[in-house]
């Protein structure tokens, strides 16, 4: 999930949200699941507010920002929310730890927008035992559209996968005579974004992918492994990270003088927690795909909705 693009998202979320448990007719008949009563709603959420992929952190405050605006105008039918934001620091071990601790101990209504798909797939099957709503999943991982198996877990954001497919193709269309380095995070998401690319570029991947380098979410820095990509002699850069990494990967490129034609995965794809970290000059002519307004981009500073976020953030 991208960083900092969050608001947008969480209002059109928790709007839904809202009118989902107003016009529920359990909670009109009161007839209560656990987690909601006449005077609150439990919500849950897991959110790495520490490590290395804290910068998403930014996501758990604007909702819990959002959830307090909707309390400070009444609640939903009168119920206020309680929202409950634990910090899991990306780790699927703590994020199965703290969610049992909501379901079980708190007594949650739903999980709601919890970040990460490894930390996401850890859970997932135990929530959907324990018929514990798993909503607007927050990563694009194309698990999450499987209703027959999993038919308590909804996706929001669009597929890595698809996402991956479309640099393929866009790669294919404008680069003469490409050569492709990939750098990507050794989890689902860096395969999901890999596999769409792959199945863009057909059958010609396997000529056109000269190297592809990963990492671990718990390494200090990609620089050996930008090095190795750049005595590959590609022409194409394909940076599948989180925002850390993607801003080491692009300082690093520019550090050691390779000048690849660079995609850059929507996760990442933020002006406060990548751009300007990595160097506003070192990421000139990045390509991207976006489906959110950067709250951090001075592009949007006027636009309603942003005005909007930030005074509600406030």
């Amino acid at each position: 999930m991208r960083p900092f693009a969050i608001y947008r998202r969480a209002f059109a979320s928790a709007l839904l949200l809202a009118g989902i448990l107003s016009a529920t007719p359990a909670l009109a008949q009161k007839k209560y699941s656990t987690g909601a009563n006449d005077t609150e709603i439990k919500i849950g959420n897991t959110m790495p507010y520490s490590g290395n992929a804290s910068a998403y952190g930014a996501n758990g405050r604007s909702e819990a920002a959002y959830f307090r605006m909707i309390n400070d105008q009444g609640g939903i039918n009168g119920r206020m929310i309680n929202f409950i934001s634990l910090d899991d620091g990306y780790s699927p071990p703590k994020t199965m730890e703290l969610t049992r601790q909501m379901v079980e101990r708190d007594g949650v209504l739903l999980m709601f927008a919890a970040l990460g798909t490894a930390p996401n797939t850890a859970v997932q099957k135990y929530l959907n035992q324990k018929k514990v709503p798993q909503l607007f999943v927050g990563t694009g991982a194309s698990k999450w559209g499987d209703p027959k198996n999993f038919p308590w877990t909804m996706g929001l954001i669009p597929d890595y996968h698809g996402e991956g497919y479309v640099y393929a193709k866009h790669i294919l269309k404008t680069v003469k005579d490409p050569k492709i380095a990939v750098l990507r995070q050794n989890d689902d998401v860096g395969v999901d974004y890999l596999t769409g690319f792959r199945e863009g570029l057909g059958d010609q991947a396997d000529k056109l992918i000269v190297m592809v380098a990963t990492y671990e979410v718990t390494d200090p820095t990609v620089d050996s492994q930008m090095l190795q990509l750049k005595n590959t002699g590609a022409n194409v850069f394909f940076n599948i990270t989180t925002p850390k990494f993607a801003a080491q990967a692009i300082k690093k490129a520019a550090e050691i003088n390779w000048k690849p034609t660079q995609y850059l995965v929507n996760v990442s794809a933020s002006i406060g927690a990548v751009i300007r970290p990595a160097g506003v000059e070192n990421s000139e002519g990045i390509i991207t795909a976006l489906y959110l307004k950067d709250v951090t981009d001075p592009k949007w500073d006027n636009s309603p909705d942003i005005v909007t976020a930030q005074v509600v953030d406030r």
